[in-house]
């Protein structure tokens, strides 16, 4: 595998890739990989002739400093394991490399609609931010293909349409959610967790569970359902940022007549943000 860290190199590699004639995945990180970023790239490596990861702590997504400081890096080992995978390609740029000095950078990409609510409202900028790096990437690369995992369920929203509204000629790839044994969703935060959040993080997984399982069995009192999910939550030690039921496609809260369902939930354990959904169809 080879690494680069500038987009020079970026483009000679791909140059050499096209004219191979080989079609290109891409799969966008921000490292501290886990095997739910791996199952990414062995579906691009499956799908796609040359497999190109990025690993890019993108400060354009964080709200609070103190978040994007503490976010987890480990780019040698994630180095290993993306070799391991598949990957041919792997661009590790600093913030210089993408943005240039703060200052110069006067671009950004918002998608509107879909943004406002779940965790654009309580991470104002976030999408913003998303949008943004993900539409870099996309140009810097111009993959066949591009992978992410549905455990960002609104950011996969987000992505979809961005594709769609500034006509990228992508396909877009959305693999399940990938989970410890006791539900909980893998996430590269995780691993700040202590031994007793551990305990308690999947209740989350599990009342999402529940919640869909009564809107399965006829029960329409959504909000109610919405705001019983948060106390539950809240008694098992959690702290709730957000428990919505949605709309699969607008993202917008649901009515008792949409049938194409997805349940968008945030809490916190202790300073941990933990973000999950379940979809269904009624």
């Amino acid at each position: 595998m080879l690494t680069v860290k500038t987009k020079s190199a970026l483009r000679q590699a791909l140059h050499e890739a096209r004219l191979a004639g080989h079609s290109i995945g891409l799969v966008p990180t921000m490292g501290n990989l886990h095997d739910g970023h791996l199952q990414l790239v062995r579906a691009a490596a499956a799908d796609c002739q040359y497999t190109v990861a990025s690993i890019f702590v993108n400060p354009l997504q964080f709200d609070k400093n103190e978040d994007l400081n503490n976010y987890p890096r480990s780019l040698e080992s994630d180095k290993g394991l993306l070799a391991e995978a598949g990957c041919d390609l792997l661009f590790a740029p600093d913030n210089a490399e993408m943005y240039g000095t703060p200052a110069s950078m006067k671009t950004h990409i918002v998608v509107s609609g879909l943004t406002q609510n779940h965790c654009g409202k309580t991470r104002p900028g976030h999408f913003e931010g998303v949008a943004t790096v993900v539409t870099k990437l996309f140009n810097l690369i111009s993959p066949d293909q591009a992978y992410f995992g549905l455990k960002d369920y609104q950011q996969y929203r987000v992505i979809e349409q961005l594709i769609v509204d500034l006509d990228f000629d992508i396909k877009l790839n959305g693999l399940p959610t990938a989970r410890e044994n006791s539900g909980l969703a893998l996430s590269s935060r995780n691993s700040r967790l202590t031994s007793g959040q551990r305990r308690l993080a999947p209740a989350l997984y599990q009342q999402l569970q529940q919640t869909a399982e009564l809107i399965r069995r006829g029960n329409q009192d959504l909000r109610r359902l919405e705001s019983e999910a948060s106390q539950s939550l809240a008694a098992c030690g959690l702290k709730p940022d957000y428990f919505n039921i949605c709309h699969a496609r607008s993202l917008k809260m649901a009515c008792q007549h949409d049938k194409d369902l997805v349940i968008l939930a945030a809490v916190f354990a202790g300073d941990v943000r933990l973000i999950d959904n379940v979809s269904l169809t009624i």
